[in-house]
């Protein structure tokens, strides 16, 4: 018969030299994990100081495009020069208009002496009047009227438009209201309304 195998009793000696490595063991693992764990504490403010200093460049670049677009704006804003010049132009037609130009005094000369070579050498003192002084009056009164037309549709002109100062909208009115004067009475001339010509007793 095969004899039966003995169980072998661990040596004490050997037992007790064998525990303190492992709890050697234990308490470095026990070390690794808390300085891992230290680790990561560390790593997740870093992780923060990061984050925030991503969201602020962010914050700059937006704010670099908020400044770019406002910019971009303001130089694609219309400044109003235009609509207050026009304005001006405007007020200053409409006080030519009713004080007479140089260029309506000129027609009229032009009418004077076109009357005097046609009226022929004896004209009739009707003739005279007619051709030599009512063609010139008219002449300027017309010159006159087209110049208050001008100053009446400028600023019409003016106060439709959208982009414009405060304060271009009266002087665009008072232009208007002007023009309109001055077209009133240039056509009242015209049509001898307000003065008829003299006329020649029989």
């Amino acid at each position: 018969m095969n004899p039966t195998p003995k169980t072998q009793t661990p040596d004490p000696d050997t037992a007790e030299a064998l525990t303190p490595e492992v709890t050697l063991t234990k308490a470095e693992s026990k070390d690794e994990s808390r300085a891992g764990s230290a680790e990561e504490r560390d790593a997740v403010p870093a992780a923060d100081e990061d984050t925030a200093a991503a969201d602020e460049l962010d914050g700059e670049d937006d704010d670099l495009e908020d400044d770019d677009l406002d910019d971009d704006l303001l130089a694609r804003r219309p400044s109003g020069l235009g609509a207050a010049a026009t304005a001006i132009v405007s007020v200053c037609l409409g006080i030519v208009a009713l004080t007479g130009t140089w260029t309506g005094r000129v027609v009229a000369e032009r009418e004077t002496l076109v009357g005097q070579i046609t009226s022929g050498q004896s004209p009739t003192p009707a003739q005279q009047i007619s051709e030599m002084y009512g063609d010139a009056w008219h002449a300027t009164a017309a010159v006159n009227g087209v110049v208050a037309l001008l100053a009446l549709l400028i600023g019409a002109i003016v106060l439709a438009l959208p982009q414009r100062a405060s304060w271009v909208r009266p002087v665009a009115v008072a232009g208007a209201v002007l023009g309109f004067l001055g077209l009133l009475v240039s056509i009242g001339m015209y049509f001898d309304l307000f003065v008829a010509l003299p006329s020649v007793a029989a």
